[in-house]
Parts: C-alpha cells; structure tokens; sequence
C-alpha cells in the first residue's frame, strides 16, 4: 500500500504472510504534515506496540534515500538501541536519488551513528520500482523466518 503523500498509515496494520508470519506495518510519522501532538502519540503507539510483542523478530527501518539522515530517523533508531529492539535500516528510493546520492546519505547517516554505535546495523539498498535490494532483503527475511535468529542472537 503505497500513498503519495507522507503520513498516511495511521493505525498498525498486520499482514499475513504464507498463512505462518507477520509483517506489520506501523505508521511513519518523519514526513508526515501532522501536529506534534499527533507526532508524540504516534511515537508512544510505536514503541508501546514494539515493547510488548514477545514475538517480534525485527524491525526494518524504513528510510527514504531521497533526504539526509533526519534527526527523527537517528532518535528512532537510537530508541530502538536503548530498548534493545533487534533492527536493520533499509534505505528505500535509491533509484530515484541515483545510487551514488543515496550511498552518500548511508554514509552520513552510518557516521552519525558512529558517535554512539559500537557496531553498525545491517542495511539494505532498496527501490520498489528497479527491484534494487530485492533479492537480499528477501533472503535475509527468509533466513530470520526460517532460522529465528537475527543479527543480534
């Protein structure tokens, strides 16, 4: 599901897969024309949601290649770090940028977090339109369904 316009998912929506897992989609709120009220309640429905879900495997971290790293996306990622939630980033829209201008934001975004990382998270280049990144992150998927391990077991 896919809206021009930033913001659009407002509830947490579950996607069954194959009948045996979960995707779950959860609002995106960077982008999104909405108040800081609206913004604040967003972020407490995200992490109240992935603080209680003993069968959460992962979170990919959906990041548009188009813009700089964004400070919301580093404190939700830095959030993520602190609660211990297991995640990856998958950067989205390479193509549109070109891939060296989206290289270039990965590079941006891994050095900020290199002031309070250890250890970078996985990351995957993708673009729904090329099919760039779409083998990999399929793999990776399969192999946290079939495995039950992420990065971090």
């Amino acid at each position: 599901k896919v809206s021009r316009s930033p913001g659009k998912t407002r509830t947490i929506n579950f996607f069954l897969i194959n009948e045996s897992f979960h995707f779950v989609d959860l609002p995106g709120y960077g982008y999104a024309k909405i108040s800081r009220t609206q913004r604040q309640m967003f972020e407490k429905m995200i992490f109240d949601y992935l603080g209680e879900r003993m069968q959460l495997r992962l979170v990919f971290v959906l990041i548009d290649s188009r813009h700089s790293p964004q400070k919301l996306d580093v404190d939700f990622i830095n959030q993520l770090g602190q609660r211990q939630i297991p995640f990856v980033i998958v950067f989205t829209k390479v193509d549109k940028p070109g891939m060296a201008a989206a290289k270039k934001n990965v590079e941006l975004l891994h050095r900020q977090m290199m002031n309070t990382w250890e250890t970078l998270p996985q990351t995957f280049l993708t673009s729904a339109e090329t099919r760039i990144g779409r083998k990999e992150i399929l793999n990776f998927a399969e192999e946290i369904i079939t495995t039950g391990k992420t990065q971090n077991d």
